[in-house]
């Protein structure tokens, strides 16, 4: 095992079967998470970007099973941010000193091309960078939200077993998803995914697929965290995901894709205490707290039990340089554009 994280450390390619057997591996995972953490230090160094995270709706058309904000769940108190709302918290984000803002949101209809437009603008004009979370949408509905001013957007494939994701998405389309992750790209933003990992019937080989397919579309971030049930779900019963293979699933990526950004997800932090910093330990070197209004974040239940951080009333950036200092790293003076992304963009000029 060792030869394979040496050959993925120096090299940065494994096949799928090289993949296979490090996931299966429980007796080198350490060896692993430490070249990890090397190659993050080599490639992106030991700043941690901060994104201030909005959720600004829980409203969502589509009917994922393992998803708490699923269309026939009725059990959740459904609630959409207004415009200004939501400037007013981006203002509030930029205030406390993030340089990064990440609007996410059930793919709710409301927000057309034209209201997410205003809303792009606004926070553009308060001088942050801009990651939308908001779903599928047309190739020119991606083109309007960058020419407003969005510099990246994720999309989470969630799962490369096109028979699992039918299985857990229906009526939605994995084809479909993928033309979408093309669409973002061709127009020039910075293209983020991910994976769950530990869903039901989930095989570790569908998993190494995963992080091939993430250097397939040559991703610029990738989010991946463990499967947690939610209990007005189908998937109410189901197994939590292990978080121990999350985080391998984690450092493989950041192997195989070592100038990408990668997130310590909240998912991870909420299994496991002090699961974010075992993260960025591990290859991660982006953390997203929540700056969402607190009468509505309690309701953004993607699963439950979601850890949080009460950031809105105090100098977030120095509580977190505390935090990170004691493991070594920085909190990041910049918006933390994918190093990947700008020798991508190069590569094309």
């Amino acid at each position: 095992m060792r030869d394979l994280i040496n050959k993925a450390e120096t090299t940065h390619c494994l096949t799928k079967e090289e993949l296979l057997a490090l996931l299966k591996d429980e007796n080198s995972c350490e060896d692993l998470f430490a070249a990890a953490d090397r190659v993050r230090h080599d490639f992106v160094g030991d700043e941690i970007h901060l994104r201030g995270l909005i959720e600004f709706s829980n409203i969502c058309k589509n009917n994922c099973c393992y998803c708490g904000l699923r269309r026939e769940n009725t059990n959740i108190k459904r609630y959409r941010l207004s415009i200004q709302e939501i400037l007013d918290t981006a203002k509030l984000g930029k205030d406390l000193g993030f340089k990064t803002l990440v609007l996410q949101s059930g793919e709710d209809l409301y927000f057309s091309p034209e209201v997410m437009t205003e809303i792009i603008k606004g926070i553009k004009s308060l001088g942050l960078a801009l990651t939308l979370s908001i779903g599928e949408k047309s190739k020119q509905d991606y083109l309007t939200y960058h020419q407003a001013g969005a510099d990246r957007f994720l999309l989470r494939i969630e799962t490369t077993d096109k028979q699992l994701y039918q299985k857990l998405d229906p009526w939605m389309d994995w084809d479909v998803r993928k033309a979408c992750l093309d669409d973002i790209r061709e127009v020039g933003m910075e293209v983020g995914s991910g994976c769950l990992v530990g869903l039901p019937e989930q095989t570790l080989s569908s998993l190494a697929d995963d992080i091939l397919f993430f250097k397939q579309i040559d991703a610029d971030m990738i989010g991946i965290g463990p499967f947690i049930p939610h209990p007005d779900t189908p998937l109410k019963n189901a197994a939590k995901g292990p978080f121990l293979l999350a985080l391998k699933v984690m450092a493989l990526t950041r192997l195989i894709l070592p100038d990408i950004n990668i997130p310590a997800t909240t998912a991870m932090e909420t299994l496991m205490p002090n699961g974010q910093i075992k993260a960025l330990q591990s290859g991660a070197n982006v953390v997203m707290p929540n700056i969402t209004p607190s009468a509505c974040r309690k309701f953004y239940q993607l699963y439950p039990g979601k850890a949080q951080t009460n950031c809105l009333f105090h100098p977030i950036r120095d509580e977190f340089a505390l935090k990170f200092a004691a493991i070594g790293r920085t909190v990041a003076q910049d918006c933390g554009v994918s190093p990947h992304f700008v020798a991508r963009k190069a590569k094309n000029l």
